[in-house]
């Protein structure tokens, strides 16, 4: 029995289970699981074997009984032995053989002896280990069991020694585990769990195998597991993963676990430079063949890859001290080092049994100069005898762990350091992405107290981030007068635009930070004015400057200020910054960007590139908030299971903020699900939980991005959303508001249709086809017209919306169940079908006897009612 999970497999899981059941049903099937060692196939066979039903027959492929004809074959079939085996076959497994001649016969034989057994099903491990007379019976009978109750299962190894164990076998590849299920599977072998940061390094320490993960988690010390002590930096000696990594290299020559070690001590070396390092140690770079057929290198063009990461960890770890510092030595030796002073300062330490401290000041000196600069600082660390030195060179460090997406990494290095300011701010940053932003807020706003006027003015405003993470709002003001304090604004009458920076040390992109949290908090206060002012300004500050952090506080002021297209522009380039670490809060703000500019299929494409990359990079706060927006997008188009399913992973971790962002972005979602149910007020109160205006309590940014929503949803008051968008006198926001209004009133009254005819003059120059369809919609719902919602179904159908064609239709079916039975009197019936017969007013009025202004004022009425503007849309309704 299972007795945990089997983490990340889900899907090869179901296809194993139906693969079983057809079986049993008497529809065979073989599939062969392939995967690098310790990926989990055996695992995944395992669960076959445990949910079988029937019988189930075991094997596998070993090295030492690879020279002995069908011994795999005896194994498997051992169950079956005490019923009697056929004679072919008891003579073959028992060690007689089998002539050339009566092979067919035999394998004919064991699949007539498996189907009379059935439902059975076969697991063969590590078929590339097999005994070629075994690997050919078994082979010919997976591919002929389709008739018969039998299922077949192989497992091989996915280096190039096993390039097609099975012949004719469909294959299904396993890779890697993605960062949650590692997670989560760490969490299962640890109970009690671990340090978010020391599961973090030895999730990206195992790169997604599972017994790497296992082997580690095995290994730790309880110092270890607290994260007290140094966390091990390759797989322990006695690893089983290790161990079958060894085996493998030990079948190598020794020239090629040289060259191979030479690979393995430099992520970056490429053919060219391996060639060059080859010839000066005087070995024949043609012993790289073996390594490259049994798959542990690859060669493309110029480029060397380990396909399987670990196989690039054992081999620098198995090969002894001295080799390793002689590798180090004749790289640092042979590469260019105008090119890559970098690298060959990193060789040059490694390559020395007690690097000095000049050493040390050499790889920070050079550190600036490529990549690897975080461990060529941490390593330059452990050499400075200074303290304070040695401390700023691992803040430094941790800062390009951070960038670089290494969020645990960062946060182990921050360990080693004294607290500090410049530590406080970077832990700050990682804890407000990938912690508990409480924590971050506490932290941030310390950092600020000790720190110079420009870094305290980025420590506020990721404290502003925090806040607006957490919905606590009322304390915003108080950090933009902290930050007006630290860079002092132009004198009045300067205007708000100096020339340079107001104090010295302080950069357009602190300015940029002031002016984000000046006018949030202004926002915030109703002071919409003010707000308008800085939010240029700091939107503008934007295109003159490249720091990631500050562009996203740029683009976030951009939407304030319903500059949609703005905001995609500058959330653009923070994702294009190469700030691994800024880039989803990037693409978080595009997403929404996106959504505002009606593009909801690429506000989609985006938000799901940023669940990926979040999750990637261990930002769980960022990761849960585009699952809920994506639970939005989702009831958008009207995927009940989607929405439902992004919402629960949205709010699975537990909160201590009243409403978060994700919870808000989940609520709404589900609230958008009522909506489309019917069920008006348990919507109004979904989104009346969101944010409280008058208070600034909540997601105030949701809830105005869900104003609308709630307004369809019944009577309520939208009067904040109502003066943001006439603060930012943007022709989408001004529409919306105008459709708010139109919902507020009496259905079907002129007041109704003359809100609804101003939305949509507004959504004419506002370019968001999907919000001008559904005022459309509404219009022709509220007002029974034909061509509102005729208009609202060819835009949802070019939009490929479904669901909203549906809910379209649907209501252009009611309105044709009679065109205006409910919605005209019988007086002005009579007059609307006369004149779509073609009657002028006049002429109606001299038939029923009334005067041309009446018939004028019935006619006026006529069309507000119906949503028309023309006696041809009459004609047409009528029709």
């Amino acid at each position: 029995m299972q007795k945990t999970p089997i983490r990340g497999r889900a899907a090869d899981q179901r296809g194993l289970d139906a693969l079983r059941r057809r079986a049993a049903g008497g529809r065979g099937g073989a599939l062969l699981i392939r995967g690098e060692p310790g990926t989990g196939k055996s695992t995944l066979l395992r669960h076959v074997e445990s949910t079988a039903d029937g019988t189930v027959l075991r094997t596998a492929g070993l090295a030492e009984e690879a020279a002995l004809p069908y011994a795999a074959l005896h194994r498997l079939l051992q169950p079956l032995a005490g019923a009697g085996l056929p004679p072919l076959v008891e003579r073959a497994i028992s060690g007689g053989g089998c002539p050339p001649a009566d092979r067919l016969r035999l394998s004919t034989a064991v699949l007539r002896l498996l189907a009379a057994a059935g439902p059975v099903v076969c697991c063969v491990d590590d078929a590339h280990l097999l005994d070629p007379a075994s690997a050919d019976t078994l082979g010919f009978v997976a591919r002929r069991v389709g008739p018969h109750r039998v299922a077949v299962v192989f497992t091989a190894g996915g280096d190039g020694a096993a390039d097609d164990p099975v012949p004719g076998v469909p294959c299904r590849w396993i890779s890697g585990l993605a960062q949650p299920a590692s997670r989560a599977l760490l969490a299962d072998l640890v109970p009690g769990g671990l340090p978010s940061d020391v599961a973090g390094a030895l999730v990206d320490l195992a790169r997604g195998n599972p017994q790497a993960l296992v082997d580690l988690a095995r290994s730790l010390t309880p110092a270890q597991r607290r994260g007290e002590a140094p966390l091990p930096r390759g797989l322990p000696l006695d690893s089983t993963l290790r161990r079958a990594y060894r085996a493998r290299l030990a079948l190598l020559p020794p020239d090629t676990r040289w060259l191979l070690l030479l690979a393995a001590a430099d992520d970056h070396l490429d053919a060219t430079e391996l060639v060059r390092a080859a010839h000066a140690s005087g070995t024949d770079l043609a012993a790289l063949a073996p390594a490259e057929l049994c798959g542990v290198l690859r060669v493309h063009g110029d480029r060397l890859t380990f396909p399987q990461p670990m196989a690039r960890t054992v081999t620098y770890d198995e090969a002894p001290m001295g080799q390793r510092q002689a590798a180090h030595r004749l790289l640092a030796e042979t590469l260019d080092p105008g090119r890559h002073r970098l690298r060959c300062a990193l060789h040059r330490t490694a390559g020395t049994a007690e690097p000095s401290t000049a050493d040390g000041d050499e790889l920070a000196a050079a550190a600036a100069s490529g990549r690897g600069a975080a461990d060529a600082l941490e390593r330059a660390a452990d050499l400075t005898s200074d303290p304070a030195v040695a401390a700023a060179r691992l803040v430094a460090a941790a800062r390009l762990a951070w960038t670089a997406g290494q969020p645990h990494r960062a946060r182990m290095l921050l360990r080693r350091t004294p607290h500090g300011p410049a530590a406080d701010l970077l832990a700050g940053e990682i804890e407000l992405r990938a912690g508990a932003p409480a924590g971050a807020l506490r932290t941030l706003l310390a950092a600020a107290d000790r720190l110079a006027p420009a870094p305290a003015l980025r420590a506020l405003a990721f404290a502003g981030d925090a806040l607006c993470y957490a919905g606590n709002h009322a304390r915003f003001p108080g950090l933009a007068r902290r930050a007006a304090a630290l860079f002092d604004p132009p004198p009045p009458g300067a205007g708000i635009r100096p020339a340079t920076p107001p104090r010295p040390g302080v950069s357009r992109a602190d300015e940029l930070a002031a002016r984000y949290l000046g006018g949030m908090a202004a926002m915030l206060r109703g002071r919409h004015a003010d707000a308008v002012e800085q939010l240029r300004r700091a939107a503008e500050l934007g295109s003159s400057t490249a720091d990631p952090a500050a562009l996203t506080w740029a683009a976030t002021a951009s939407l304030l200020l319903a500059d949609d297209a703005g905001a995609d522009h500058l959330a653009g380039r923070a994702a294009e910054a190469g700030d691994v670490s800024a880039r989803p809060r990037a693409l978080e703000i595009r997403a929404y960007a996106e959504y505002w500019l009606g593009r909801l299929d690429a506000a989609q494409t985006t938000a799901r590139d940023g669940l990926r990359e979040a999750e990637a990079a261990a930002q769980d706060n960022t990761a849960d908030t585009f699952a809920g927006f994506l639970a939005v997008l989702a009831a958008r188009h009207g995927d009940e299971a989607a929405c439902r399913r992004y919402a629960a992973t949205a709010t699975r971790r537990p909160s201590a903020d009243l409403m978060n962002r994700p919870q808000a972005l989940s609520e709404w979602a589900l609230a958008l699900l009522d909506l489309a149910a019917g069920r008006a007020t348990d919507a109004a109160a979904r989104i009346g939980t969101i944010a409280d205006p008058r208070t600034g309590r909540g997601q105030l940014a949701v809830y105005m991005m869900a104003a609308p929503d709630l307004a369809e949803a019944g009577p309520t008051d939208t009067t904040a959303f109502t003066r943001w968008a006439d603060a930012t006198g943007d022709p989408l926001r001004r529409a919306l508001a105008a459709r708010c209004r139109a919902l507020a009133q009496r259905r079907g009254s002129p007041e109704a249709a003359e809100s609804f005819r101003e939305a949509l003059r507004l959504h004419r120059a506002a370019g968001n086809d999907f919000e001008r369809a559904r005022t459309e919609l509404l219009f022709g719902r509220d007002q029974r017209g034909h061509a509102a919602l005729k208009a609202a179904l060819a835009t949802f159908e070019r939009l490929g919306l479904h669901a909203w064609v549906a809910r379209t239709t649907d209501a252009l079916r009611a309105a044709d169940a009679d065109p205006a039975a409910e919605t005209l009197t019988a007086q002005q019936m009579l007059i609307a079908r006369m004149v779509a017969a073609g009657a002028t007013n006049r002429e109606v009025a001299a038939r029923l006897y009334l005067s041309t202004r009446t018939v004028d004022h019935h006619m006026r009425n006529i069309f507000v009612r119906l949503g028309i503007r023309s006696r041809i849309e009459l004609a047409k309704l009528f029709s």
